[in-house]
């Protein structure tokens, strides 16, 4: 189906563009790799408990920074280091935002220093939601491994319409910035025909389920 209707390069908003297929299936095994090694440990994955006392479907592992709900931390939960963000992670971050946006120099400026890692199954969800707790307005990078998806891109006012629905697959990058850093978004239903597992995720090693990892430039020090 894929050979038969390529997917094109798609600007979803001033500043928003989804690039399809952007990263190769090598590059993914490497990505779920890294990920299985981020997830284990005292500092590994987990589900992140809310301000109001809910705990979020997704399970979360942050590299560079740990994302406590609404800040960041050089420590995780049980006072844990965080876990480091690897140089080679920023290089792809740049090579994504430079050929999202078509531009060398904003490729050259970026500085990412954190990943959230996140892990949907079946039921997991994510609200839509501004990623505003970073002091830079630099892009969002978001690299798609695994299951399919339904991601909403909304507007930098209010949760509301207008908002448009993209299908993420598994080796996608999806950029913002621009007038849409503040952009309400998230995953408001379940996994998209979920992979038998001799499906794209047995390809990447991941099996059953989505990673989504999104990369940032914190502004912080």
């Amino acid at each position: 189906m894929s050979a038969l209707l390529p997917r094109s390069q798609a600007k979803i908003a001033p500043g928003a563009v989804h690039v399809p297929d952007w990263l190769d299936l090598d590059t993914q095994r490497q990505l779920v790799q890294a990920c299985r090694e981020w997830a284990t440990g005292p500092a590994g994955m987990r589900a992140t408990r809310l301000p109001s006392g809910g705990v979020m479907s997704v399970r979360t592992v942050c590299l560079g920074w740990h994302w406590v709900p609404y800040r960041y931390s050089r420590t995780v939960d049980d006072g844990s280091p965080v876990r480091e963000f690897p140089d080679w992670l920023g290089e792809l971050a740049r090579r994504a935002v430079g050929e999202a946006y078509d531009d060398p120099a904003a490729a050259e400026a970026y500085q990412p220093d954190i990943a959230l890692i996140n892990f949907y199954d079946d039921n997991a969800r994510m609200g839509l939601h501004q990623d505003r707790d970073e002091r830079s307005l630099a892009p969002v990078v978001s690299l798609s491994l695994g299951d399919a998806c339904i991601f909403r891109f909304g507007n930098t006012r209010n949760r509301n319409r207008p908002w448009t629905d993209v299908e993420l697959r598994s080796g996608d990058l999806f950029v913002f910035g621009g007038p849409s850093r503040l952009a309400f978004h998230g995953v408001p239903r379940g996994l998209v025909n979920p992979q038998p597992p001799d499906g794209v995720g047995g390809e990447i090693g991941l099996g059953h389920g989505r990673l989504n990892i999104t990369i940032r430039e914190s502004g912080l020090r």
